[in-house]
């Protein structure tokens, strides 16, 4: 499997997200594409990336943008269903956080989308203070895990 950075605006990235709005529209009603501006993520402190099979298929995306100093938020994580991709997913951008100075990576989901609220736990994520427009929110969850040095 190959992660690099992408531009959100490239036709995989497209259709990687398109999907992922579906997937979302279906488990909560809500596509989420109104919380995603891909300029957010392009620039020096922020990062998309598309993860891809041997042969050069996407798999998933993530992206991550500032939310405080020292604080990354995680955007449009996604995995194709069946392509193992998530964990990989996750841990570079994990790692592309760590590189950029950061410290802390958050992130907002639908309680009930139950399968990111687990996967995110087993992950390390635990509760996070909420901000923006999450604060007071009952419909969502905002996670968030201390980035560790790796050896």
């Amino acid at each position: 499997m190959n992660i690099a950075p992408a531009d959100p605006a490239s036709p995989d990235a497209r259709a990687l997200i398109a999907e992922l709005d579906a997937a979302l529209q279906g488990i909560t009603g809500d596509s989420g594409a109104s919380s995603f501006n891909p300029d957010d993520v392009r620039g020096p402190q922020a990062v998309f990336m598309i993860a891809r099979d041997g042969q050069g298929r996407p798999l998933g995306c993530g992206a991550l943008r500032p939310l405080l100093p020292g604080v990354a938020e995680l955007k449009r994580m996604y995995a194709r269903p069946g392509s193992s991709a998530g964990a990989p997913l996750l841990a570079a951008l994990e790692e592309q956080a760590h590189m950029l100075g950061y410290r802390e990576i958050r992130l907002s989901t639908r309680r009930i989308n139950a399968r990111a609220v687990d996967f995110y736990r087993r992950h390390g994520y635990a509760d996070a203070p909420a901000w923006g427009k999450y604060v007071g929110s009952e419909i969502s969850v905002c996670l968030g895990r201390l980035l560790t040095l790796r050896a």
